[in-house]
């Protein structure tokens, strides 16, 4: 789990050393300030979950503190401490909004109960937002936080997100593009106990590479031509919540063994720094590319991949769950009336017919397009099959693809399209691995669907298992 973040803040320098020497080896991460103007730099910069500051102080006191940092202290528990404790001043301190008040001297003990409490709290918090979370996702059924879905596989995945989220391990997404990887990253923030810290993303592949490790670790002025301050990075900018690192597949292989350092080590060290720096942030990673396969070619290093596939969620395409496409057509309607101020009530039964056949490969960020495109150009009340694009219209008999007669055979006698579909790809996939003898990554490509997705499939229609069981039958004959 997450180290708790601590801040103490007091003017008596051996104060604040015997309370860092007592409380680190409890776990705490600890910052230090030894007056109120450097606490309020500190809580400007950075959350923390508890502070103890001291009440009497030069410059800025503890009591004003309080009153400056308000706005930044919201989220964090402050025990106010003082050698001059009375009623009246530990009531002003709670009245402006610090948790509780230990008198000086005091016992280690006391200070010791004083975050104990203060943590017990913390985490009744925290639940309390995660049940309120859930709570919402129950009532409207269909929704996870910034998704919708009716699909049993999607509401697979968002059980396994909840489950996931409560602790601090790593959690490889993988999928499509423009099936939701980054909203399943926010998801996954949204349900921990980081979720009032930050949320940062980047892509991996957007960043170039001489300047990743600048962006991702920071950098120390002079560092390099052009380093006139220093500056912080990713890692640091995420410490405290979580980073999502988007397109991992597309990570140099010299970035790739900083990256596995900083991930067993938990601390990074700036461009040009000499010190090492302590961080506490919770890596999500995501990829369109096949992890494993770009291992074998030698592309991405191994020992990262098994330090990032701790958790594996894998997207399904859209025309995987094409359940979800009217319920998703209804909702950017919805937004996109909103945004633009329109009045269309949806799409024709014929247009929805469209959608539900085309083969959606820019997946549900495609569909998102699409539909704010026809709303613009539509001069109905409802898009019809006229406002769509002619790619979408034109996808009946577009792949020119036959069906032989034994697959016919195999059809006859139900009508359902649902089921009549699930046996014609279960056919298609049979073929093209036995074009191919078996290879997976040439099967995908003949049948125009990702690597990801092919494994998917082959899994839910049992077709390797029955391609060997077909073998070895046809052995025992010979």
């Amino acid at each position: 789990m997450m180290k708790w973040k601590l801040l103490i803040v007091d003017d008596e320098k051996n104060m604040c050393h015997m309370l860092e020497a007592m409380l680190e080896r409890y776990g705490y991460c600890i910052a230090v300030a030894y007056d109120g103007r450097d606490a309020l730099a500190f809580v400007k910069k950075e959350h923390f979950d508890f502070i103890l500051c001291d009440v009497k102080m030069p410059h800025v006191d503890g009591m004003m503190f309080l009153q400056k940092g308000a706005q930044y202290l919201k989220a964090s528990t402050v025990v106010m401490m003082s050698a001059y404790g009375t009623i009246d001043l530990a009531i002003a301190a709670m009245k402006i909004g610090a948790y509780d008040f230990i008198s000086k001297p005091f016992k280690s003990d006391e200070v010791l109960l004083a975050l104990k409490k203060a943590e017990e709290r913390e985490q009744l918090k925290r639940e309390n937002r995660r049940l309120k979370h859930e709570i919402h996702d129950i009532k409207n059924d269909c929704n996870f936080t910034r998704m919708v879905s009716i699909s049993s596989k999607m509401k697979d995945i968002f059980s396994i997100v909840r489950k996931v989220a409560q602790y601090d391990t790593t959690v490889l997404i993988c999928g499509e593009s423009g099936t939701g990887k980054e909203l399943i990253a926010r998801g996954v923030h949204e349900y921990s106990g980081r979720c009032e810290n930050a949320f940062v993303a980047v892509n991996c592949g957007s960043i170039p590479e001489n300047l990743l490790e600048s962006e991702l670790f920071g950098h120390r002025k002079g560092a390099f031509t052009g380093a006139v301050r220093d500056k912080k990075g990713i890692f640091e900018e995420a410490d405290g919540g979580t980073l999502f690192l988007d397109e991992i597949g597309d990570l140099p292989l010299s970035m790739q063994v900083k990256l596995l350092r900083v991930l067993q080590e938990q601390e990074i060290r700036p461009l040009g720094g000499v010190n090492t720096r302590a961080i506490d942030v919770r890596v999500v990673t995501a990829t369109a590319k096949d992890l494993a396969q770009q291992v074998e070619m030698k592309c991405f290093r191994e020992d990262l991949f098994y330090r990032l596939n701790v958790v594996p969620i894998l997207l399904p395409a859209l025309r995987d769950r094409t359940e979800d496409i009217p319920l998703l057509v209804k909702h950017f309607v919805t937004k996109n009336n909103n945004r633009f101020a329109t009045d269309v009530q949806g799409f024709s039964p014929a247009a929805m017919n469209c959608l539900l056949e085309y083969s959606w490969p820019g997946n549900v960020r495609e569909l998102e397009n699409m539909v704010q495109r026809c709303m613009v150009l539509t001069t109905s009340v409802k898009v019809v099959p006229e406002d769509l694009p002619t790619n979408i219209c034109a996808t009946v008999n577009k792949s020119g693809l036959t069906i032989d007669g034994n697959c016919l055979k195999k059809l006859e006698g139900d009508l359902s399209l649902k089921k009549a579909r699930r046996k014609l790809e279960a056919s298609l996939i049979a073929s093209a691995l036995k074009k191919t003898g078996m290879n997976k990554s040439k099967a995908a490509g003949l049948l125009d669907i990702s690597y990801p997705s092919l494994l998917t499939k082959i899994k839910e229609y049992a077709i390797v298992a029955e391609h060997l069981a077909q073998k070895c039958h046809n052995c025992k004959k010979i």
